[in-house]
């Protein structure tokens, strides 16, 4: 029975836990939006939150707790300078987990964790074009014959190479290819 025990290990050691902990919290502050495998997004969630609502305080000891989470200075004042000031209103939930589903690969379920109040996320969705379409390109005429007859060919591929490289080119060498005889380790 599993009573009383609060998180998932994720198949790690708890230090690497939380080294994937701060990093998958320093790109969510940065990015304001991050895909991740759905264990871990809920796990990171409750971390997350803390750190915003110790961004909505903004003493000097929030400050030195959020860098033990955050450990970009930079990435520490956007926290109280740009995220927190967007939920002094909100008394929780600052993020929000959507299901997107199995991965390609090995079939694990996959999740976005994003901040439920996000300024272009805002700007950007009603905001919905159609997409363009290209007008089809105009189909070559087709030159007059050359003196010699050869306007009509089809030029040879020759990968690209221009007429020096080509005559440069080693020529391929003829009959079987000699094999070099195994060395012998030093006894």
């Amino acid at each position: 029975m599993r009573h009383a025990m609060r998180h998932r290990k994720l198949g790690r050691t708890s230090s690497h836990r939380e080294a994937l902990f701060r990093n998958q919290l320093q790109s969510l502050v940065e990015k304001e939006r991050i895909i991740t495998t759905l264990p871990k997004a809920k796990e990171l969630r409750p971390i997350a939150e803390k750190v915003i609502t110790r961004g909505k305080h903004g003493t000097l000891h929030d400050r030195r707790w959020v860098l033990r989470w955050v450990l970009s200075r930079d990435l520490v004042k956007k926290v109280f300078d740009v995220i927190a000031p967007r939920f002094t209103e909100r008394p929780g939930g600052y993020l929000r987990i959507v299901k997107l589903g199995p991965r390609q690969g090995d079939g694990a379920e996959m999740a976005v964790l994003e901040l439920v109040e996000r300024p272009e996320a805002e700007a950007a969705e009603p905001v919905k074009e159609a997409p363009k379409t290209r007008a089809p390109k105009p189909k070559p005429k087709k030159e007059a014959k050359d003196a010699a007859g050869k306007g009509d060919a089809k030029p040879k591929r020759d990968g690209g190479r221009s007429e020096e490289k080509r005559v440069s080119a080693k020529p391929k060498k003829e009959g079987r290819a000699q094999t070099a005889a195994p060395k012998k380790m030093g006894v």
